[in-house]
Order: structure tokens, then C-alpha cells, then sequence
């Protein structure tokens, strides 16, 4: 049974999954990217968003709590100067994570994760998707395959079932 299991021990001790988590928070911060396991990537999301949010007001209180955290003034000067400008009218969600597959040595689930403000390839997919109509997709399909000069057609005179018969008798 799993009772009061809320977070993952990544089988270390309480004192070196904090040192691991801090490090890999400094990591991330300096480096907006860094590639690990699934499950570290997981626990540090959990560790380094509440660090983000504490960034976005600069006052004396939230740099002591976040030094106290990741515990180098470093990141934590380019937390508040660079960081915290870039993420400030974000309600939340700061960092992604991508999997990348599985490592040759263990087979460990291998992925990325990196802060979302920060990749540039990103955002350009997220601008450039299609505006979303509610054709059914064979509709959808058959109009991006049509060129634009025939869809401009000028409208007939509703032509009766009599007139095509007769048509396809003078052929």
C-alpha cells in the first residue's frame, strides 16, 4: 500500500534528494535545458516551479526563500534578473517536459526538461498551427487541396433534372 507516498524518494536519502533537486534546479535556471530521467525530471518540476512563482515579486523575503533553496546567488541573480521578466504574465506551468527515449546502458525513460519561455522552436510551432474550423476532416482535406482560383466559382442558374436528360441525349 501506498499511504502518505506523495512525492518519489528516487531512492536516496531525504538529505541527498535535496542536495540533488537543488543542484539540478541550478542546473536548469543556468542552462534553461537539461536531460535526465523521467522520474528525477518529474520530482524536480515539483521542487523548481514554486521557486519560479517566489521569483516573479523581488522582494528581500522571496530571494531568502529561494536561496535558501537552491542555495547559489548566481542562479539565483539570473532567477530574478532574466528569468522572472520572461515568465511574469505566465499563471504557471514554467517548464516542460520531453521525452527523448530510452538510455542504452539501463533503459531508463531518458527526456528534457527546459524552461517553456526559453525555446524558441517551440514558439514558433505554437504560432504558426492552423485556425481550427468544424468541417469533418475530408472536408478540411479536400479544401487545402483545391487551389484558391477554383474555389472562386461565379453561381449558375440551378439547372433541372429535365434539361441535364435532354443535355445528355444531344451528346
Amino acid at each position: 500500500m501506498r499511504h502518505n507516498k506523495k512525492f518519489n524518494h528516487l531512492g536516496r536519502t531525504a538529505s541527498h534528494r535535496g542536495a540533488m533537486l537543488s543542484n539540478m534546479a541550478v542546473s536548469l535556471i543556468k542552462h534553461k535545458r537539461i536531460t535526465t530521467t523521467v522520474a528525477k525530471a518529474k520530482a524536480l518540476k515539483k521542487f523548481v516551479e514554486p521557486l519560479l512563482t517566489k521569483s516573479k515579486e523581488d522582494t528581500t523575503n522571496s530571494r531568502r526563500v529561494v536561496f535558501r533553496n537552491l542555495k547559489d546567488k548566481f542562479a539565483v541573480t539570473e532567477l530574478f534578473k532574466e528569468v522572472s521578466v520572461k515568465i511574469a504574465d505566465r499563471p504557471g506551468g514554467y517548464t516542460r517536459i520531453i521525452k527523448t527515449g530510452n538510455r542504452l546502458g539501463d533503459n531508463a525513460e531518458m527526456c528534457f526538461i527546459e524552461l517553456v519561455d526559453y525555446n524558441e522552436n517551440m514558439a514558433k510551432n505554437a504560432t504558426k498551427k492552423p485556425v481550427r474550423t468544424r468541417r469533418s476532416k475530408k472536408a478540411a482535406q479536400k479544401a487545402e487541396d483545391v487551389p484558391v482560383a477554383e474555389e472562386v466559382k461565379t453561381e449558375e442558374a440551378p439547372v433541372s433534372s429535365s434539361e441535364k436528360e435532354e443535355d445528355s441525349k444531344a451528346e
